[in-house]
């Protein structure tokens, strides 16, 4: 059945969205008046809302890929219960309300109440539902064990979630320390310096050279400053795009996994993201081919994602996944060993999973490391640049009052 998003007055007067279950537009707009609600626009989910500048679906904007794992949980907890799969689905409907991941599972629970599966339903909406998702379900469509596997998928999302929100929230206070000190230092280069410094030229007297230093300095910055934001805005796209080709992105990586201090962590991360993975969907009934394909595409570095493809042509070819893991030279050592482990008891999937919690810690221990490393580091930066500032300003002033003596 379909299902239109409306938008209504409320008690305090206060425009307000909701969904409504019906079989056409006319039908939704009949039970809404039966209803009492004074209706100010209705349109099918997911459609373009006609409200003016209204340029796509709701449908299409980002969903959060912790609304994601918890929505992935609660659906599975509801499956869990006894609940059939439309109902279910329903359910979650109602729970989301107007948000782009209900509307979309909104068109998902209607293919499959027309009689198709899950997974197919899914794999119509690519913007919400990764390659990861959806051959996961169908997984665990073919096994009968959908509700386990949705939970194996709900602890892989969250998994994900959790060690990034933990990556950021360290590296956070380190960030927010360089973009206030770098404000700090160009409002003093720019809008300080210049109206003190016009003193000392006019003064028609020596100048100390770092006085003379930091003059050039800010004069250069009050003349360009504009265009330095400029060339950055211009750099920062011209990046973005570059990326986008595989030689810069490829390029990218490899300087990415060299680079001091980080080089490591990005590693890690990788590492982490791809033995979860691919224990995950093997675990899951996936076939080790299907599964290398999807991992090779969420690992998210293409250096690793070469060496996967080395790997699968080697499965392909009746070989092992350990060999050429150790090959390529990029995977740490203890990976291969495992995954060779795990392969002569007839438990990969395990081995990766206990790879995975290992790095997971790791990546945990050395973002620590890396934000108390960073953090003290930043205040003697700021302190010897601000300490300069003062030093080429003060310099001068002791110079005219030695002379007034």
């Amino acid at each position: 059945m379909p299902v239109f998003e409306y938008r209504v007055l409320n008690g305090l007067g206060r425009p307000e969205r909701a969904l409504v279950d019906a079989e056409s537009l006319a039908e939704a707009r009949r039970k809404l008046r039966a209803e009492g609600r004074r209706v100010l626009e209705i349109a099918e989910s997911g459609a373009a809302p006609p409200t003016a500048g209204a340029s796509h679906a709701a449908g299409f904007r980002r969903v959060a890929p912790a609304e994601l794992a918890v929505a992935t949980r609660q659906l599975a907890t509801l499956l869990h219960a006894g609940m059939a799969l439309v109902p279910a689905l329903s359910a979650l409907v109602e729970q989301l309300g107007v948000r782009p991941l209900g509307g979309a599972i909104a068109r998902v629970r209607d293919k499959v109440s027309q009689g198709a599966a899950l997974a197919a339903a899914l794999a119509e909406h690519t913007h919400v539902f990764s390659d990861l998702y959806v051959n996961m379900v169908a997984a665990g469509e073919a096994a009968g064990a959908l509700e386990t596997v949705l939970l194996r998928l709900a602890d892989v999302l969250e998994k994900r979630v959790n060690l990034m929100n933990k990556v950021r929230a360290a590296l956070a206070y380190p960030l927010f320390l360089a973009i206030i000190g770098a404000a700090v230092i160009i409002f003093l280069l720019s809008f300080v310096v210049p109206s003190i410094s016009k003193l000392f030229l006019e003064m028609n007297r020596r100048l100390p050279l770092p006085t003379l230093i930091l003059i050039a300095i800010s004069g250069f910055l009050k003349s360009y400053l504009w265009a330095m934001v400029l060339a950055c805005g211009a750099a920062f796209f011209g990046l973005r795009f570059w990326l986008r080709t595989p030689a810069g992105r490829s390029l990218w990586d490899r300087a990415a996994l060299r680079l001091p201090l980080f080089g490591d962590l990005v590693l890690k991360i990788a590492v982490a993201r791809f033995a979860r993975t691919l224990g995950v969907l093997l675990g899951s009934g996936v076939s080790i081919l299907d599964a290398l394909d999807i991992v090779k595409r969420v690992v998210g570095n293409s250096v690793l994602a070469g060496a996967l493809e080395q790997v699968k042509e080697s499965v392909r070819h009746g070989g092992s996944i350990a060999d050429p893991l150790r090959r390529s030279g990029v995977f740490p050592p203890v990976v291969y060993h495992m995954v060779a482990v795990g392969e002569n008891s007839g438990s990969v999937e395990d081995a990766l999973l206990n790879v995975a919690d290992a790095y997971e810690n790791e990546v945990e221990t050395s973002v620590g490391t890396l934000a108390s490393f960073l953090e003290p580091l930043m205040i003697p930066i700021m302190g010897g640049v601000v300490g300069f500032i003062v030093l080429a300003i003060l310099l001068p002033i002791f110079e005219i009052n030695q002379a007034i003596r």
